[in-house]
């Protein structure tokens, strides 16, 4: 494995046991320093990532080395390794139980692999013009998380879970993989209420699905080892404050990911699409919306348009919608997200009663978000609108459209 700068094995007197393995995985060069050196360590040396080994004496010295590396550009991986502790937000929890170094190896890949991606986009972004700039939001606030479990537990982890980042909720393993598939999700967190067999047969179809290898899965009981080909699954069975605390570093990365991935995309488009939502920009949803309305006006066709209007008193609700949107509704048709908190999809090539029917399917995944309690949900009013031949611009359409919407709210 190669990597961009060394590892900083942070630890008290004595090297670390995993520091063996890490020589053996090739990862040169690797290089031990004490607390009260780290921060000098990485000032000069600046290291490709750090692994820092906890103890009760080390949390104050761990605290101010996370917030130093806070900002690092590229991302900079910071593993805590067995805390104890509620850890910063880009720290990555590592404990060891017992278990295979390589299990830490494979944790340390996956968080290089986000550090490569990030170094990607800013390169690419230096010789590209006319690029939204980069979000500078924690991660954390746009992550989906998705929750597991049916036992006394469960509220416990929605609340706790919620607070920091949106929850989708499912009862069942059918449910959860129905959840996979229809939406982006962060991480996994799977509660109580299902027998281990069950949760043995969860976690071996995760790991043999290359969407979903790298998902953080966060277990809170810890009955069964972690002998799964998954880098970011990780034991917190803890209380839920706790298990949602430890288990938000994971998802904020993973949340980055997604989003430099979106990036990416953006920039292979010649910056059309928004990084935050996978949509197309304002003005060039206009210029191809002005487009579909001339050509089906020439030739004849249909063409529907729905707005989906979010309550704005949860300002990340239109990211979460638009992003099922982006992922969810046919190749054919584009959509933008507005500045008015909702966001407004063109259906090509539809008449209204199939937009109907597209826009439920839409709407119906929205519903299971929540955020902290059970009543704060994404699910947004919805309003559609199809071309007449009175309509003579799409700047008619979409006044009746919003006229449509301003009804539909009174």
């Amino acid at each position: 494995m190669s990597q961009q700068g060394p590892i900083l094995v942070v630890s008290g007197a004595e090297r670390p046991s995993f520091a063996k393995a890490l020589d053996d995985a090739k990862l040169f060069p690797v290089i031990d320093t004490l607390w009260t050196d780290a921060p000098r360590a990485v000032e000069e040396l600046q290291p490709a990532a750090i692994l820092a080994v906890i103890s009760e004496t080390s949390e104050r010295d761990f605290d101010s080395l996370a917030k130093q590396i806070a900002d690092a550009k590229p991302y900079l991986p910071l593993i805590a390794v067995d805390p104890q502790a509620v850890l910063p937000e880009n720290a990555i929890p590592f404990s060891q139980q017992g278990r295979p170094s390589d299990r830490l190896i494979a944790r340390l890949s996956a968080a290089l692999r986000v550090r490569t991606l990030h170094n990607t986009v800013l390169r690419r972004r230096d010789g590209a013009s006319g690029t939204p700039a980069l979000a500078d939001t924690d991660p954390v606030r746009d992550a989906t998380v998705l929750l597991i479990g049916r036992g006394a537990g469960y509220p416990a982890l929605s609340v706790a879970l919620g607070e920091r980042m949106g929850v989708v909720g499912a009862l069942s393993i059918e449910a959860a993989a129905k959840h996979l598939n229809d939406r982006d999700i962060d991480g996994i967190v799977l509660g109580e209420g299902f027998s281990l067999r069950v949760i043995d047969a969860f976690l071996t179809v995760l790991s043999e699905d290359s969407r979903f290898r790298t998902l953080p899965v966060v277990l809170t009981s810890d009955a069964l080892a972690p002998a799964y080909d998954l880098p970011n699954l990780e034991i917190i069975a803890r209380e839920p404050v706790l298990v949602a605390a430890n288990a938000s570093p994971l998802i904020r990365q993973h949340a980055f990911e997604a989003y430099l991935i979106r990036t990416l995309r953006s920039l292979d488009q010649g910056g059309l699409l928004d990084p935050q939502t996978g949509l197309l920009m304002p003005a060039v949803f206009a210029r191809d919306f002005a487009a579909a309305v001339h050509q089906t006006l020439s030739r004849g066709g249909g063409l529907s348009v729905a707005r989906f209007a979010f309550d704005p008193t949860h300002a990340r609700a239109q990211r979460d919608g638009a992003r099922i949107i982006s992922r969810l509704m046919r190749k054919m048709d584009f959509g933008v997200a507005e500045e008015d908190g909702s966001v407004i999809v063109a259906f090509v090539e539809t008449d209204l009663r199939t937009a109907h029917a597209i826009a439920r399917r839409l709407s119906s995944v929205m519903r299971h978000t929540s955020h902290g309690k059970h009543e704060a949900r994404s699910e947004p009013v919805v309003t559609l609108a199809t071309l007449l031949p009175s309509d003579y611009s799409a700047g008619s359409l979409l006044a009746r459209l919003t006229e449509e919407s301003r009804r539909a709210a009174s």
